[in-house]
């Protein structure tokens, strides 16, 4: 059955949705990156608290990644640089998606793919597609700690980009997501790029490039890392925003979201779904607290000052 995405789901509803040919039983999926291949949540949680999750990225060849220290903590976040660490793709297929298979329930997955040149998202793509029991493919064509093409990714450059989707949309009818950048000054175009080049949602966004000095040179062993966190929550809003306005494709928001208020904010921004990343990092069970908060009654505001 072909699973793309033909409604939109927009909406603040905190219940169920059906999207991309499959039954999200809460809106909130843990982020790519936050929970490898699905390891680390069992062991924190039930499968069925959250609404899915996305892999870890997936590449051509396996990678090490890029030289510890990897993470370093900051008052508003987290600056990483992994480096897209994985076993890559045969490894995938022949490992993980056999342990989720038996392991995950049935959970929503959407496996992340990611490389330096089309050909390897083709490669990924194609090696994977024949594989059950997935619900689709998240395109990470913005992440700042990949060293191909000189750092720029390819959501960067609309040609690039169009290309890379017109090729891999060929391979495979299972839902595509593209996951954009928080720094691109024309996001709202870019979506409508992605969408017009087969794109079935949009993921808005991945970590802003950022940097932090210690007392002997840079806290990264790659020098430039990620920054996410709190401190990306309302460039996450803002940029839903104007994604959710500009294409009739479900949008999937994610950045600084740690609680169930911070989700209904993406819900209410136009996201069709929320992913969690960093709060996952720093409490396992983050992602299915705030799919249970958010089936709660929104706490009422408490009235400001007076102007």
């Amino acid at each position: 059955m072909d699973g793309r995405a033909s409604s939109r789901g927009r909406g603040s509803e905190a219940g169920a949705a059906r999207l991309f040919g499959a039954t999200f039983r809460h809106r909130v999926l843990a982020a790519a990156g936050s929970c490898g291949f699905g390891e680390p949540l069992v062991e924190a949680m039930a499968p069925e608290e959250i609404g899915g999750l996305v892999t870890k990225s997936v590449t051509a060849r396996p990678r090490w990644g890029n030289p510890a220290p990897r993470v370093a903590e900051f008052p508003g976040g987290m600056l990483n640089s992994v480096g897209l660490a994985n076993p890559g793709w045969e490894a995938v297929r022949d490992e993980k998606l056999p342990w989720m298979r038996r392991r995950l329930g049935g959970l929503p997955v959407f496996v992340s793919v990611a490389g330096g040149r089309a050909e390897e998202y083709v490669e990924v793509v194609v090696g994977l597609a024949g594989e059950g029991d997935f619900t689709g493919f998240e395109l990470n064509l913005s992440c700042p700690n990949d060293s191909h093409r000189s750092g720029r990714p390819f959501c960067l450059d609309h040609r690039a980009l169009a290309a890379l989707l017109d090729r891999v949309r060929l391979q495979t009818q299972r839902p595509l997501l593209v996951k954009l950048a928080p720094n691109d000054p024309e996001i709202a175009l870019t979506a409508r790029v992605a969408v017009a080049h087969g794109a079935d949602g949009i993921t808005a966004v991945n970590t802003m490039p950022g940097y932090l000095a210690g007392d002997r040179g840079p806290r990264l062993g790659a020098g430039r890392g990620g920054v996410s966190g709190p401190l990306l929550l309302p460039v996450g809003l803002a940029a839903v925003r104007q994604i959710a306005d500009a294409v009739k494709v479900p949008v999937i928001g994610v950045g600084g979201v740690l609680t169930a208020a911070d989700a209904r904010a993406y819900l209410a921004a136009g996201a069709s779904l929320v992913q969690v990343a960093t709060g996952s990092l720093a409490d396992p069970r983050c992602a299915a607290r705030i799919a249970r908060d958010l089936a709660l009654p929104a706490a009422p505001r408490t009235p400001g000052p007076a102007q």
